[in-house]
């Protein structure tokens, strides 16, 4: 559990730029022998390491993981690795590498790896100058991250879209409004009878985090009632059922994000 902690951690700082820290936490995580956390760990370290201009590091962790992906012959192995190789290669080769992810993690359902290879792509891109070619890339992350509700990787893949010269929607008090795709689904749920400690199960969430997004949909619809639901959420699809609809949402997602 602490190392997957370790490993939590450098994903969230890779997420928010902050890759030294990213890199400390990686680097513990890493060091450990242990299934799982710590192969997963390798990655993040080498992103890390190599936005922390410490090439020496991301080298040795791309040579480690290769000892895992070359045993496990996945698509989704060989997917990471390319990923991880295209950071450390020039820009003759980088392209192909990233290319290869994309398409490879593309054959998986790990919705996340796919949509961190099209934003490190699309940053490799703008960094060169290929603007409009960035933005493809980039556009696609950040709907991605924003469907998944990574909010974290969702805000770097915005913040790169705009150095690219894309004109963010200005934010009026209609489109502050809005829901995001994962507060739709809760809402609806809710709408649909389902608890918050329903919603918290189907999700593989905690209660805490459903409140906290049910706060934040209230807010944004101007009720105070889980009943005023069905009052303002007309327009939305309405699942057959709050188990049914939960249920699909969570065995979908899982499908996408598990090993």
């Amino acid at each position: 559990m602490l190392t997957f902690g370790e490993h939590a951690h450098a994903v969230l700082h890779n997420a928010l730029g902050h890759y030294e820290t990213a890199l400390d936490n990686s680097q513990r995580a890493s060091a450990q022998d242990e299934l799982h956390a710590a192969v997963w760990s390798l990655p993040e370290l080498v992103e890390a390491a190599v936005r922390s201009g410490k090439p020496e590091l991301a080298a040795d962790a791309l040579e480690r993981l290769r000892e895992r992906t070359q045993v496990a012959g996945t698509e989704w192995a060989f997917g990471i690795e390319a990923r991880c190789a295209a950071l450390l290669t020039d820009d003759a080769i980088a392209e192909d590498l990233y290319r290869e992810a994309i398409e490879r993690l593309g054959h998986c359902r790990v919705a996340l790896d796919l949509a961190r290879a099209h934003l490190l792509y699309g940053e490799w891109l703008r960094r060169r100058g290929r603007r409009v070619d960035a933005r493809e890339q980039l556009r696609s992350a950040l709907t991605s991250f924003a469907e998944m509700g990574a909010e974290a990787f969702a805000q770097r893949a915005e913040r790169e879209l705009l150095a690219t010269g894309e004109t963010a929607r200005k934010r009026t008090i209609e489109t502050s409004d809005e829901l995001t795709p994962h507060e739709a689904r809760i809402a609806r749920m809710a709408r649909d009878g389902a608890s918050n400690q329903d919603i918290a199960t189907e999700l593989f969430v905690s209660r805490k985090t459903v409140e906290y997004h049910l706060h934040k949909v209230f807010s944004k619809l101007g009720i105070s009632t889980r009943q005023q639901l069905e009052y303002v959420l007309p327009g939305l699809e309405r699942a057959s059922s709050a188990a049914s609809g939960a249920g699909n949402w969570a065995r979908g997602s899982l499908m996408r994000t598990a090993p």
